[in-house]
């Protein structure tokens, strides 16, 4: 056997560069024309209070109603969209992420800076409930998938964050739009909430 004419390494940047998928994929049960292709429905609700004078936020209530189908293990089901919920959370108001803007280099690579969601970011009082008698017939024992969907519904409390900034700066005559960046950090909502020492007064 002669001497390849790639490294491997050659190799798979050649396949990239060309658009070769190199993964291998199987179906166990291709039933249908569309196999697996449904949708996953839930709602959410999120109460959070936020202090005007420090950015910080705490999440007071959030109630998830998550369709998975016909579960097939509720307690992992409902671990999993709690899961997936406060990495949600950790997405729209703590992970932030700079980079060096010469090299790439990631300057948040470590908890001093990068602050991934903890014990005290969780809502108070966090209720999930999966939608009964919901069966789904183009998958697995009538389930649906559980891991990410309800992740997406964590942005309520995104929303209700600016809903809040609205209320503080409505109360000093500032009711005008704003845009708001992802994640909103506490600098960024403290900012936002347009504070001046000067409206302060002490009874």
């Amino acid at each position: 056997m002669g001497k390849p004419d790639y490294t491997w390494q050659e190799l798979i940047r050649q396949c990239y560069n060309d658009g070769v998928d190199l993964c291998a994929r199987y179906w166990m049960y291709p039933r249908h024309e569309t196999p697996f292709k449904y949708c996953s429905y839930g709602a959410c609700c999120s109460e959070v209070e936020v202090d005007v004078l420090t950015g910080e936020t705490q999440i007071l209530r959030s109630d998830v109603l998550y369709d998975c189908g016909v579960s097939t293990n509720p307690e992992i089901d409902i671990g999993q969209s709690e899961g997936a919920f406060v990495m949600g959370v950790g997405y729209w108001l703590t992970e932030h992420v700079v980079y060096d803007e010469n090299t790439g280099e990631n300057l948040y690579d470590g908890t001093w800076k990068y602050k991934p969601p903890t014990a005290k970011d969780i809502p108070i009082d966090f209720r999930v409930t999966l939608l009964p008698n919901a069966p789904n017939p183009l998958s697995v024992l009538r389930s649906k998938a559980v891991g990410e969907p309800p992740l997406i519904m964590s942005n309520s409390v995104l929303f209700a964050v600016k809903r809040a900034i609205e209320a503080a700066r409505a109360e000093v005559g500032q009711d005008t739009f704003f845009p708001m960046d992802v994640p909103a950090s506490v600098d960024q909502i403290q900012t936002l909430c347009l504070v001046d020492p000067s409206q302060f007064s002490l009874i």
